[in-house]
């Protein structure tokens, strides 16, 4: 796997499942701009100062938590592709 850093600087949404913190971000420079959009899972530990984020690739998890984040942001309309 091909490791990436990326700084965030505003994500659109985030929600808590099983224990774990998730991410939707998107690459759209504002709210009126269509974008690509990314759900990152947080792979840091507890006592760590830096948070580590992985992209959600697995279907199962990726699909369930589309349906999450469709619900917390009924003004955004997400499509897989």
């Amino acid at each position: 796997m091909e490791e990436r850093k990326i700084t965030l600087v505003d994500d659109v949404e985030e929600t808590k499942l099983n224990g774990a913190n998730y991410l939707l971000v998107t690459d759209a420079e504002d709210d009126d701009e269509e974008g690509d959009c990314y759900i990152l899972k947080d792979m840091s530990g507890a006592d760590e100062s830096d948070a580590l984020y992985e992209f959600v690739e697995d279907e199962d998890e990726l699909e369930g938590l589309m349906k999450i984040f469709a619900e917390l942001l009924d003004d955004v309309d997400l499509e897989k592709q």
